[in-house]
């Protein structure tokens, strides 16, 4: 399948203009592509206690279940200014659970699989 970087670019981009980010002004989007073309997006949703905001990678994996499932095969992430921005440790290992070794990050060097952010992962075969 090929991969619009652009288009998710753009994408990410809108879904940061509707972040909520109070507290600390660092509004983030994220964009992501299904198994099945579906484009997906989510933005950060902070919370006046702090530890229980939402970064843009978990509302995106929220969409893509609630809008039928699948898997991500691509995923971009950005900040106000349009700057790439990689995934925190604990979204990395969400995204190991919704796409796998082979989920393409951009980065400010270009698309990475998931394993060269996240080597080692713990993912569901380690629970058999």
């Amino acid at each position: 399948m090929e991969i619009g970087w652009a288009r998710l670019r753009r994408a990410a981009l809108e879904a940061m203009g509707r972040a909520y980010a109070p507290y600390s002004q660092f509004p983030v989007g994220a964009a992501g592509l299904a198994d099945d073309g579906r484009l997906i997006v989510g933005c950060n949703v902070e919370n006046a206690s702090y530890g229980v905001g939402l970064c843009a990678e978990c509302g995106l994996v929220s969409q893509l279940h609630a809008t039928g499932g699948g898997s991500l095969i691509a995923l971009v992430c950005v900040d106000a200014r349009g700057g790439t921005l990689l995934p925190c440790g604990r979204c990395r290992q969400l995204l190991w659970e919704h796409g796998g070794p082979d989920l393409l990050v951009d980065t400010d060097d270009g698309p990475q699989p998931l394993t060269a952010l996240l080597p080692l992962a713990f993912g569901p075969a380690d629970l058999a």
